[in-house]
């Protein structure tokens, strides 16, 4: 039976100053989780924003370029594989979204962040069930989160052939996980997620190098319940 859809999003603030926040790429095995902040502008209206999951590439990328050109601000974050292998997924996260907030030129009086939680920070905020959906900041922010983040799996993908990168986008599909346990990990995979460990400990580094691993303390069952 299909989800019952959520009403339209009210929110409390009134003013023109307000962001919208969300990510892309907590559940893949490799790379950045990447953030966006966005702040409209009410004078130069976007048609056609929705969830980024939702739209085809073509008029994702039409509104990347459109949020770029007309929206108030904008600003990315990340956090890099490595600080989530020492972070966790969820703080990683969480940095990344106050990076992209920290990163706009103009100061947001207030903030929506998609999903059921915000990060501790200094801005006035609130979260925003299936917000990509319901809110055109967020929904703007999540498409230039998406577009950043698949461009960069697509770089990765030349770096390191045969992974498939370009299609599956770092997640973990039976592709990506049969060519970590054939051709080893990069030094872009997630280390603490526990695919890429047990590759690590299986066949060791992409490339065949002998050189050490260094050993480090992660949190255990990273990989789990993560979207």
């Amino acid at each position: 039976m299909a989800a019952k859809a959520l009403p339209p999003f009210e929110c409390s603030y009134r003013g023109s100053l307000l962001a919208g926040v969300d990510e892309v790429g907590r559940g893949p095995l490799i790379g950045a989780v990447v953030t966006a902040a966005v702040i409209l502008d009410p004078a130069r209206p976007i048609p056609g924003l929705a969830d980024s999951k939702k739209l085809t590439e073509k008029k994702r990328l039409r509104l990347y370029d459109d949020i770029l050109e007309n929206a108030a601000a904008w600003s990315l974050g990340r956090c890099e594989a490595s600080e989530i292998d020492e972070l966790n997924i969820y703080q990683a996260t969480m940095l990344a979204m106050k990076r992209a907030v920290e990163g706009l030129s103009i100061a947001p009086e207030y903030v929506l962040v998609d999903g059921n939680r915000c990060p501790k920070w200094q801005w006035p905020s609130e979260p925003v069930i299936k917000g990509d959906s319901r809110v055109e900041a967020i929904s703007a922010a999540s498409i230039l989160a998406k577009v950043t983040r698949d461009r960069e799996m697509e770089a990765l993908d030349v770096r390191f052939p045969g992974f498939g990168l370009s299609q599956h986008k770092g997640y973990p599909t039976p592709v990506h996980l049969e060519a970590l346990n054939r051709l080893g990990v990069t030094p872009e995979h997630r280390r603490s997620f526990r695919p890429v460990k047990m590759a690590l400990d299986a066949v060791g580094v992409y490339g065949g190098s002998s050189a050490p691993v260094q050993e480090l303390n992660y949190p255990a069952d990273l990989f789990e319940n993560i979207d």
